[in-house]
């Protein structure tokens, strides 16, 4: 079993490790990250031993999402912990949402407190433009942005297992002229698509995850556009000034630190453009000197360069190379759009603003999507049996009077706005000759629905609702799909508040079908 601490508010890191299980290599690893309160002065070593005492002998759900304290009685637990969530989640280990069994599960535990301290921005930048913004890690202000973040590749993976790696062998000393990387990641693609958060997002879980090796992180936030100066040989200067501060932060072996350069290509663009003669040679200047500064970060083995580009036929192909990574990150897709939707739906649910608490119980895009193409079956099956007239048989010519099976299905999902009374009262009269069989079973379907079926029925008509949503999204950014939800509130005035959920999925689509047309508008001029 594995306890580790991170720190971001001044702790000291504590690491503990036990491996006296014979079968530990069997166990599937679950990722179980402990955030204390802010005025919690308890060790990393009662958390984790306190939280391990709870997890002996107890079955955990498999899945991203709080852990269950509500029959924890430690009051060490109680008195010191925010949360404890369950994370990084991997279908390939173990299926998700089912239940591991404590013998199944090793829990390896982050133990972390939260840096209040917001962003710091340089106050020497070029006329009054600060140069860079320093934010303390672990940090409030990104809390839960890396769960929020919803990709159809497994990007977030990669990314979080190369960046573990690539620390760990810059810690361990590997011979870079042997083995070469370079710590640097390039995440490209069209504006808005959720790269600066991804990185940002990276940066906050690393300084979680390797909080027992480094006892701070930081996040240096450069700003491009403030490195180029009007005044001749200034720019160099700005560059050699911001990685001055860089440098004063690596040179600390217990800070892990993150560089972070957005819109890159406004750096080796202007690099082109000096070549070509159209900006000045301090430009050229400045560029080569960031790259080279970049290059001379390799020797320290806390720090990790993180850029995004928004043009990829702007970036420079010396740059490129010395990206270990080059990830594309796309428009979301149906799925990644409905998960993003849902998350802001559930979010709503639980501010107050949408009453129902089904919305709560909105099914994930698997389940939703399956669902779909079942009724979808099921109404083809029974508009195909209609054509060839079974419906029309009667009684006595061998089908007894019940329905066929295809029409079975689509009567039990009703559509919205017809219950399961209704779908009842639309099956025709029992027959004496199936012993009483169909009796029973229009019986059991006028009776009243139970709550959890009836909230189950609800949920899933939820979620077909916010599945046409989700297709109303086609070709919209991350960015725009996050202002989707407060637009479609504030676009319709019928909505009080609380409101139906029903209403506000409806109008949800009604949002984003306004936003496809604005769009359409804006660019046929």
């Amino acid at each position: 079993m594995d306890f580790q601490h991170a720190n971001g508010a001044g702790s000291q890191p504590m690491s503990f490790d036990d491996h006296d299980d014979s079968f530990e290599d069997y166990k599937v690893p679950v990722s179980v990250e402990v955030c204390l309160k802010p005025n919690s002065v308890c060790s990393a070593r009662q958390i984790a031993d306190a939280l391990a005492r709870f997890l002996e002998g107890r079955t955990i759900r498999y899945g991203n999402g709080p852990l269950d304290l509500s029959e924890c009685e430690d009051a060490v637990l109680l008195s010191n912990v925010e949360s404890v969530a369950i994370c990084d989640t991997d279908p390939l280990q173990h299926r998700l949402n089912s239940p591991l069994l404590f013998w199944q599960y090793t829990p390896r535990i982050f133990v972390y407190q939260l840096s209040e301290e917001g962003p710091a921005d340089d106050d020497e930048g070029e006329e009054g433009v600060p140069s860079y913004r320093e934010l303390m890690l672990p940090a409030t202000d990104l809390a839960g942005q890396w769960e929020a973040l919803h990709f159809d590749s497994a990007i977030q993976q990669r990314l979080l297992s190369y960046a573990t790696s690539a620390l760990m062998f810059a810690d361990r000393g590997v011979d870079a002229n042997l083995v070469a990387w370079n710590r640097v990641v390039l995440l490209y693609g069209p504006p808005g698509t959720g790269k600066t958060s991804l990185c940002k997002a990276l940066a906050h879980k690393l300084s979680i995850r390797l909080g027992d090796r480094y006892r701070q992180g930081c996040l240096v936030e450069v700003n491009a556009h403030s490195l180029f100066s009007k005044y001749f040989s200034e720019s160099g200067k700005l560059v050699s000034r911001l990685f001055s501060k860089i440098t004063e932060l690596v040179e600390e072996p217990d800070s892990l630190v993150f560089v972070l350069i957005d819109e890159v290509e406004s750096l080796t663009s202007a690099r082109k453009a000096a070549v070509a003669g159209s900006e000045p040679s301090d430009a050229i200047r400045a560029v080569n000197a960031l790259l080279t500064q970049l290059d001379a970060l390799r020797r320290f083995p806390n720090v990790m360069v993180l850029t995004t580009s928004n043009i990829t036929q702007a970036i420079d192909v010396a740059f490129v190379d010395r990206a270990d990574i080059k990830a594309y990150i796309g428009p979301p897709t149906l799925p990644a759009r409905y998960e993003m939707l849902r998350g802001s739906v559930r979010e709503l649910s639980r501010k107050g603003i949408i009453a129902e608490d089904a919305a709560q119980l909105l099914l994930p895009y698997s389940d939703a999507a399956a669902a779909a193409a079942a009724n979808t079956a099921a109404a083809s099956a029974a508009a195909a049996a209609a054509a060839l007239g079974v419906l029309s048989l009667p009684n006595g010519g061998g089908g007894g009077g019940a329905l066929p099976a295809a029409m079975q299905a689509v009567t039990s999902h009703a559509p919205d706005g017809m219950d399961a009374t209704h779908s009842a009262a639309a099956a025709p009269p029992p027959s004496a000759a199936d012993g009483g069989g169909a009796a029973a079973a229009a019986a059991d379907a006028a009776a009243p629905p139970s709550a959890a079926s009836a909230s189950a029925s609800a949920a899933g008509s939820l979620s077909s609702l916010l599945l046409a949503a989700a297709a109303a999204c086609e070709g919209l950014s991350g960015r725009t799909l996050r202002k989707l939800p407060f637009l479609a509130h504030a676009g319709s005035p019928a909505l009080t508040t609380p409101c139906g959920a029903r209403l506000y999925l409806r109008a949800l689509r009604e949002a984003a079908a306004r936003e496809q047309s604005d769009r359409e508008q804006l660019l046929s001029g």
